[in-house]
């Protein structure tokens, strides 16, 4: 063996040679199965991106998402960065998205199915777009890449223009709705539908005023002329750039379908349609309409093998869950009312039951004090026989003497401390309320909807608004309204109609990942993303002549129970400067690439 010059020349076990990949439409298919990895879990991340906006709170310490809140976050010490939008976690994926069109368009492949090597190109397609869109709307815009680079190539690029940014995403979007048109693929892969829908959310973006030079240096003094074209258009103007948004809306408007989308009046069942929404098809809990998975463009799907610990990571500390992104008040407290007037803590009848008559949404998103849940006892034993929430303090009769009970998914219980809720809310929108699911580690089957039709439907209202087309905006906007069981709206102007469609965006949509990006791009981050953030405290004290004994159940015919809205700093102390408008790039990025230009304010 030692005159055999190639003995170590060995094909690695574990690794699969370029060249055979582009021979095997298997293999071929399984390199761009592997990219949609870059998509991760979607929005199920444990720690979500609703608790950097007035969405949400992040019970736990330590995780870098208060330094993104109280922002402090510098290219030294970035805070929270996701998988799914890191910089570096971006630019794998979008290497891979390149070597699979440089391999198939340059006919150094194997492949001999036109209608194979149009899907794998749509694929790629679809999803170099989707990694760019993410830098996009985190970072501004970066350096255009279309080619895999050798290890002798140059690395250092300059970021491209915005404009061009824009540009080159919907060319990319184009291109895979053209290759995927009049293609059923596998659930969970993209598809044309999704292509336009991607390109829809990328033009409402660039509308906005974020991107619109003049606003932007209103609001963000002393940027550069040249790091303005990282961050705007230098040409054209907000009409034309709306009108191609809600061109852009339409087509996904009439390619798809959506959910319930043709009332006339509200519905009567409108929290179980937002349920049966939210659950994208994955549930079999009672009421929830499988129908509604029509809702749902592109979604991640947990089919086999699920690893959604989605209701472990959010759910009830009483039921053994880690409650890691609870509803503040904030988002609470913009649930209009069942007849579509303003919830106030200012109504002396609101406050003392704030939780009744409210928009149908709300029950199918937040979980309050008294509010049914699942079967505690198959969790954590007979300590509560009537399923509720508990996130207050009330009055309980022991041995002849009245004490505090401390609420079983409070951070006081008895049950579990250490994961309860600071806010006194839980979530529910994207947990299965199937109630034979109750085991905290038990994984889920609700899809993550990367796009959903509504995304599109608000696309067009928003862009329809800004044209000054009330009439289109406020057919579709009720529509919404209508099939979550709420009233019209009342609003005639542009600027109401406009608050209306802001709010109402903010409720459909919450935990969706929209509202973070919203904020920044209507410019509104100050007087949203940076308030300070609001609890609510429960207290439950006896009436006069009445008790109760344990177990503790809601009653509020022995119970005076009270509401208080507070300002709590302990966790969060809450504030905005305008450079987060947009990301830093890490300092790393910055020494590795000289002609990476940091972005204002860092």
């Amino acid at each position: 063996m030692s005159c055999k010059k190639d003995f170590m020349d060995v094909t690695p076990p574990d690794k699969i040679s370029a060249d055979l990949v582009w021979k095997d439409p298997a293999l071929a298919q399984a390199f761009v199965n592997d990219i949609y990895n870059g998509l991760s879990n979607g929005g199920f991340s444990e720690q979500m991106l609703a608790s950097v906006s007035d969405e949400a709170l992040f019970t736990h310490p330590t995780r870098g998402i208060d330094l993104v809140n109280n922002a402090t976050i510098n290219p030294s010490t970035l805070g929270w960065v996701d998988d799914t939008w890191g910089y570096k976690q971006m630019y794998n994926r979008i290497r891979a998205c390149n070597t699979t069109i440089e391999r198939i368009s340059g006919g150094d492949n194997g492949l001999s199915s036109q209608s194979l090597k149009d899907q794998l190109l749509g694929e790629a397609y679809f999803l170099r777009a989707y990694f760019y869109q993410q830098l996009l709307r985190y970072y501004g815009s970066v350096a255009i890449i279309t080619k895999t680079y050798g290890l002798s190539d140059d690395f250092n690029v300059k970021r491209n223009t915005y404009e061009e940014c824009v540009n080159f995403i919907v060319k990319d979007c184009d291109e895979a709705s053209k290759l995927l048109t009049g293609k059923t693929l596998d659930k969970g892969r993209t598809n044309a539908l999704a292509a336009l829908a991607l390109k829809s959310r990328v033009l409402i973006y660039a509308a906005s005023d974020l991107h619109d030079r003049t606003k932007i240096s209103a609001k963000i003094s002393g940027i550069a002329a040249q790091k303005l074209d990282f961050l705007s258009y230098a040409s054209g103007n907000q009409t034309e750039r709306y009108r191609l948004a809600q061109t852009a809306a339409k087509a996904v408007l009439d390619a798809g379908t959506g959910y319930k989308l043709t009332l006339s009046a509200p519905a009567t069942d409108g929290q179980l349609n937002f349920k049966s929404i939210a659950m994208g098809g994955g549930s079999k809990a009672p009421g929830i309409d499988a129908a509604a998975a029509s809702e749902l463009i592109f979604g991640r799907y947990f089919i086999t093998l699920s690893n959604n610990r989605h209701a472990q990571q959010n759910g009830p500390n009483g039921y053994h869950n880690w409650a890691g992104n609870t509803p503040i008040g904030l988002l609470v407290d913009d649930y209009e009312m069942s007849d579509g007037s303003k919830f106030s803590w200012n109504n002396a009848a609101q406050k003392a039951n704030p939780y009744q008559n409210r928009d149908p949404r709300f029950y199918a998103t937040i979980l309050y004090d008294g509010a049914s849940w699942k079967p505690r006892d198959k969790a954590s034993g007979n300590v509560d026989p009537a399923n509720q929430i508990q996130t207050g303090v009330y009055d309980l009769l022991s041995n002849g003497s009245v004490t505090d009970f401390k609420g079983l998914d409070t951070r006081a219980s008895s049950i579990e401390n250490w994961n309860g809720s600071w806010t006194g809310y839980y979530y529910h929108k994207f947990i299965d309320p199937d109630p034979n699911i109750v085991d905290a580690s038990a994984p889920q089957t609700i899809p993550w909807p990367f796009f959903r039709y509504t995304e599109a439907v608000f696309n067009y209202i928003e862009a329809s608004i800004e044209l000054g087309e009330l009439t289109n905006a406020t057919m579709w906007l009720n529509r919404i309204r209508f099939r979550a069981g709420m009233p019209a709206v009342t609003a005639t102007s542009q600027a109401d109609l406009r608050t209306a469609y802001r709010h109402e965006r903010r409720i459909e949509m919450a935990y969706e990942e929209q509202r973070y990006h919203d904020a920044r791009r209507w410019l509104i981050a100050e007087e949203t993303l940076g308030r300070k953030v609001t609890y609510i405290k429960v207290t439950g004290k006896f009436k006069a002549g009445k008790t109760m004994s344990a177990p503790y159940h809601y009653d509020a015919s022995v119970y005076d129970y009270t509401y208080t809205p507070v300002i709590e700093n302990a966790q969060e102390n809450r504030s905005w400067d305008n450079k987060l408008y947009f990301r830093p790039f890490s300092r790393d990025e910055i020494n590795k690439n000289n002609l990476l230009e940091q972005n204002p304010g860092y």
